[in-house]
């Protein structure tokens, strides 16, 4: 049975955890948590999950085969570099924006087997679309293992790393473009009179809907946009208002624009490693 070490605390961290245990995949006594200094922390993921935390790192290093690294970027380098004396051929799994294989392994000390994932925040709720990308040195079983892990929280796809900065605007950043469509559908319908909590309910459920129609009917979505609208009708009403808005063009230009961040993360994060 594998052991896994999470090396940060946060709430992907946790996420993750949960997932790990809901699916019967691993139990309590196979997962151990570390963070730097929040002894509070571990505390409430010990009580609520029942997994073992430490402060001794070197516990972990000795415990478990697969490494999560679940730090903050800024805590990358300090946080990997502690691991560089005790890898004895641990997967390390790296959960860290913007930091690229090369970098982790740079850190690490050598050409470990590594696995970059970006999850998202609906992990929560095991519903994250995730993708993954993997060094050279992994092998067959470390990724299929890792897949395994990851999909306790939702969907895989593996991927070359060269695609994890789009993955990061769409999947990474793309709730948060989602809520803020939502924000704007309740505001129109409280301007219209509309309470907010019937207003949530009926968005929520009418997105709901549409993902899984988009996903279980094999249409295209320009198919099924064409389907609902009539000429004349309010859907195309709708619709022209928001290509007179450039609606489409403005979306576009945000994925372009997130994933153009994300490449400049990863380049200020490798441009300081190797200076």
């Amino acid at each position: 049975m594998s052991k896994i070490g999470f090396i940060g605390a946060g709430s992907m961290a946790e996420s993750m955890i949960k997932g790990l245990l809901k699916s019967g995949m691993m139990s309590n006594e196979d997962i151990i948590v570390t963070n730097k200094t929040n002894e509070k922390r571990l505390e409430e993921l010990q009580a609520r999950y029942g997994v073992k935390t430490d402060f001794a790192r070197s516990f972990i290093y000795e415990e478990a085969d697969i490494l999560v690294f679940a730090l903050k970027p800024k805590d990358a380098e300090s946080g990997i570099s502690e691991v560089r004396p005790h890898l004895h051929g641990q997967l390390i799994i790296s959960i860290l924006a913007g930091i690229s294989i090369e970098t982790i392994q740079h850190y690490a000390g050598g050409k470990s087997a590594v696995v970059r994932a970006m999850p998202n925040t609906s992990a929560a709720i095991q519903q994250s679309a995730t993708g993954i990308a993997v060094s050279h040195e992994v092998t067959e079983e470390q990724k299929k293992k890792a897949v395994e892990l990851f999909e306790t929280i939702g969907h895989v796809t593996v991927l070359d790393e060269s695609q994890l900065n789009a993955v990061t605007a769409i999947a990474g950043s793309g709730p948060a473009f989602i809520y803020h469509l939502i924000e704007g559908m309740e505001r129109g319908a409280s301007e219209l009179g509309m309470d907010q909590a019937t207003a949530k309910l009926l968005i929520c459920q009418m997105i709901a809907g549409a993902a899984n129609m988009l996903q279980d009917s094999g249409k295209e979505p320009a198919e099924l946009r064409k389907e609902i609208t009539s000429e004349g009708g309010t859907t195309e009403a709708g619709l022209n208002t928001l290509a007179a808005y450039q609606f489409e063009e403005a979306v576009v230009d945000c994925v372009k624009t997130a994933t153009k961040r994300a490449a400049e993360l990863n380049e200020m994060f490798s441009a300081s490693t190797y200076k």
